[in-house]
């Protein structure tokens, strides 16, 4: 697992290669602007960013797909972490919340 403020698409490719083939787990905490990648659950993720003292309302689990960088299909909000108070599934649900993890994770994925 790696707390990261900016990552190259090709450090998510060989990450990729490494765990599922396909994709990155990672897990965003929207308050602090905090993203985890590199871990076998997001559980893992969300475990460390509570221990840096994030709220767990803050934090979301998403898959990141490099070979779909630049694509709607990159960031996938699918997590069970993401069952909360007011988030009933999966996905993520607030379209608001969708567009905040968004931003962030284009502040720190590079080409």
């Amino acid at each position: 697992m790696k707390q990261v403020d900016k990552i190259f698409i090709k450090e998510l490719q060989d990450m990729a290669k490494k765990m599922f083939d396909n994709l990155v787990k990672a897990d965003v905490d929207v308050a602090n602007r905090i993203m985890v990648v590199d871990m076998a659950m997001h559980a893992d993720g969300e475990a460390h960013l509570l221990e840096q003292g994030s709220k767990n309302l803050d934090i979301w689990g998403i898959n990141l797909h490099p070979a779909k960088y630049g694509s709607s299909e990159f960031i996938e909000f699918d997590s069970v972490i993401n069952y909360k108070q007011d988030n009933r599934s999966r996905d993520v649900d607030d379209e608001a919340v969708r567009a905040q993890i968004t931003k962030i994770v284009e502040g720190i994925v590079h080409e």
